[in-house]
């Protein structure tokens, strides 16, 4: 088995033994806030990254075709947290729907009426509900550098008018869908990041993960309130506890406490088991 490729949280893999058109993508319990990894893991978190794509997934496949293949011969040191999948070529755009104002979002919102070049209506606050939600990509940094907002018509100039039409439509589509979903779980999806790449054919396919809380802000609705920071189970209370630190959010990030650790891990349960309806059991412990 060849590792090929190394992302922040997850690891490519090739492994010709089973088949040389396939790839096991694992998701690590790496933890990484403003682009940087934190050098302290959370356990079960690739676990549960996995899991909830996965039913994602199975979920969105009437809307846009993803690159599953199964979970079949996954070696024992990535019980849990790995999918065989297609290799695709990934578009160089972070595709991000918006439900609701808050985070970089509000911020250039406050600066300019906009998001991504979208202009919203005066007299938003923390945490409104959007009028509808809006698409906001952004550029895809590297390892260590920060996305950039960009517009639609930098998207268009990226990859094309057709294309840029299609990750738009689809990006939309697949938010809507988990959003509509969420809420008989009593969870509010703020925002989604979504990754979507081309096959052999040239058919454009989702990737990476979706709608987790790594990608995602999950707010619970019975305490939702619009003008203050919202309760999320998602990795907003890293970001929170990070603003209190003497740190400039670059590499090398801080260790993380094992109390904030254990936050984390049962937020991350916590939404599993609303989303699915079915509570988390870890794959090592469970």
């Amino acid at each position: 088995m060849r590792l090929i490729h190394s992302g922040k949280v997850r690891e490519l893999y090739l492994d010709e033994s089973v088949d040389p058109a396939e790839l096991l993508l694992v998701a690590s319990d790496r933890l990484s806030i403003y682009d940087v990894v934190l050098p302290t893991p959370v356990p079960d978190k690739g676990a549960i990254l996995t899991a909830l794509s996965l039913f994602w997934f199975d979920r969105t496949a009437d809307l846009v075709p993803n690159h599953v293949i199964g979970t079949h011969d996954i070696p024992a040191a990535f019980a849990g947290r790995a999918v065989r999948c297609r290799p695709l070529d990934m578009l160089p755009v972070e595709c991000i729907a918006r439900g609701y104002l808050t985070g970089l979002g509000l911020k250039e919102y406050q600066k300019d009426g906009t998001v991504s070049g979208v202009r919203l209506p005066d007299g938003l606050v923390e945490g409104s509900r959007l009028p509808e939600p809006i698409f906001t990509p952004t550029t895809k940094a590297a390892v260590g550098e920060h996305d950039e907002f960009m517009t639609f018509d930098d998207v268009v100039a990226l990859v094309g008018a057709d294309t840029a039409e299609r990750l738009r439509a689809l990006t939309l589509e697949v938010y809507r869908r988990g959003a509509e979903s969420a809420a008989a779980g009593g969870i509010l999806v703020a925002d989604t990041k979504l990754e979507f790449g081309r096959d052999t054919d040239g058919e454009i396919v989702l990737g990476d993960e979706v709608l987790t809380p790594d990608s995602s802000r999950f707010w619970p609705a019975d305490s939702y309130q619009p003008g203050r920071p919202q309760f999320s189970f998602d990795k907003q209370y890293v970001r929170d506890w990070s603003a209190g630190l003497d740190w400039d959010r670059t590499a090398p990030g801080p260790e993380v406490p094992d109390d904030v650790v254990k936050v984390v891990q049962d937020r991350y349960a916590e939404v599993y088991r609303r989303i699915t309806g079915t509570a988390w059991e870890s794959p090592v412990t469970g």
